[in-house]
């Protein structure tokens, strides 16, 4: 089985004040799909927690990250700044699907600047921390996360 992660950004949820409903619904479409995966790992927003944490994740060589949260505009919304110091290569086509499929069901998705890459040996991918985001943006990662960790691993296109 291929070994996947959820990391959810939320100074709310890491201080227990809100639970966090997207990562849980990111973590049941990862295990549907047939990855390995933990239930959600909670990290405070800001760019060094993001950085760090998905450091930490890589360290454990797992294949496919999905982050839930922090990808806004508002202040403490650095997710995709954490994240782009780890990407080794950027995958612009995925963000810019998942703005596209969101802002057809709620225009604000298009506000979203989550980030997806490539680093050691995995795929990463932001989405927003809303449950609706996650559940629109799970079928678009779902559809390339397989030939992505397959190029990864050398493997011909298919």
């Amino acid at each position: 089985m291929t070994s996947a992660a959820v990391l959810t950004v939320s100074d709310r949820g890491a201080a227990g004040t809100r639970a966090d409903t997207a990562g849980p619904l990111a973590v049941a479409a990862l295990r549907e799909a047939g990855f390995d995966c933990a239930d959600p790992v909670i990290i405070p927003d800001g760019a060094d927690a993001v950085e760090q944490a998905l450091h930490e994740l890589l360290a454990r060589g797992l294949r496919l990250i999905v982050t839930t949260g922090g990808t806004g505009i508002a202040a403490r919304d650095e997710t995709p700044e954490g994240t782009a110091r780890v990407l080794e290569r950027q995958l612009p086509g995925i963000p810019e699907e998942l703005r596209r499929q969101g802002a057809a069901r709620f225009p604000a998705a298009m506000l979203s600047r989550g980030l997806a890459g490539t680093a050691q040996g995995a795929l990463i991918v932001n989405l927003p921390g809303s449950p609706g985001g996650v559940a629109d943006g799970m079928p678009v990662i779902l559809s390339v996360a397989p030939h992505v960790i397959a190029q990864l691993d050398g493997e011909d296109h298919r």
